[in-house]
């Protein structure tokens, strides 16, 4: 049923990771008429019907997008949700992220009022994070010499151009570092997945000595920014989503450890399993997003165990 005095908001990439937290989060305020567009529809059915969402929902084909009516919001949630998808199909990443911008950049053109939030990320900075990124960061590339662990940054640095370019176009990017929560796709390849696969096969997880910190935000905080960027002032900038405190790998590994029951071994030579590159501090100390009113609630390691208790709640529940 769609609501008149209802903000409309179009969701792309609805099943994702964290487009299925901002799908629940909004549809608990009543103030939003979401029209959501999946690839598989059925996979989104049954999401909504699980969890009891009906009201201020449309489900659309992309192939109805450009027809609608103007959108108020439109939330670009699509992208790589798992790095191993970036080692079989490098070029995927870049004909993905074009294909699905572009399509919400030629309707911006027909309704110049509709707010664009495109979900961005950290590696938008590059693979360099010896340090945290910070307001004056500076993007380092070996221009003849790239890789698979470059594409993902570079597509979304791309994106991030071409959107500073449309000035006069309410466009918003979020590069996000870290998000957890209890959709976790446990086939990713992500550091927490891992440590929740051994918890749940009861193996163990092999780490390398060497601590990195990780930012995770909470679905609320990210609830609320988007908020924020949906209001009436909203102009053309991006802003670096970030928890109130990020957290280390093995803050994260003891709490598992006591609380979970998770074992651990740490090995002596070196691990690198991220396929966009070893990041030793993966996190942001650039908090422009102060200025439009952001001031996150939860610490990386509050978000880490919300979403875990909620994934042990869904999974039991489903298991019942």
């Amino acid at each position: 049923m769609v609501t008149e005095n209802r903000k409309k908001v179009a969701i792309l990439g609805a099943t994702g990771h964290i487009a299925k937290n901002l799908i629940m989060g909004l549809s608990s305020l009543k103030d939003y008429q979401m029209y959501l567009f999946a690839r598989t529809r059925e996979k989104l059915v049954t999401f909504l019907n699980v969890n009891n969402i009906v009201d201020g929902i449309s489900i659309c084909d992309y192939e109805q997008f450009e027809l609608a009516d103007a959108y108020d919001v439109i939330i670009n949630c699509i992208g790589i949700g798992n790095p191993q998808e970036l080692v079989e199909s490098p070029y995927s990443v870049f004909q993905i992220t074009e294909k699905y911008d572009n399509l919400i950049l030629n309707y911006l053109v027909g309704s110049p009022t509709t707010i664009y939030i495109n979900l961005s990320s950290g590696a938008a900075y590059g693979s360099d994070f010896t340090e945290p990124a910070i307001q004056d960061k500076v993007l380092s590339l070996n221009i003849n010499h790239l890789s698979v662990k470059d594409f993902y940054g570079i597509s979304k640095l791309n994106m991030e151009a071409k959107h500073r370019s449309l000035n006069k176009h309410k466009i918003i990017d979020l590069r996000i570092f870290g998000f957890f929560s209890s959709y976790i796709d446990l086939n990713s390849k992500f550091l927490l997945t891992d440590v929740l696969g051994c918890i749940e096969r009861n193996t163990i997880l092999q780490t390398s000595a060497e601590d990195i910190i990780r930012d995770y935000v909470h679905p609320q905080d990210f609830l609320k920014l988007i908020i924020l960027c949906m209001g009436k002032d909203t102009g053309n900038d991006v802003y670096d989503v970030y928890s109130l405190k990020p957290v280390s790998k093995f803050k994260m590994l003891e709490y598992f450890s006591t609380e979970h029951g998770l074992r651990f071994k740490i090995l002596s030579e070196a691990i690198c399993d991220s396929v966009t590159g070893s990041k030793k501090n993966y996190y942001s100390m650039n908090h422009k997003a102060l200025d439009i009113g952001y001031k996150p609630q939860y610490t990386a390691l509050q978000s880490v165990i919300d979403g875990y208790q909620q994934f042990r709640m869904r999974n039991k529940n489903e298991n019942d």
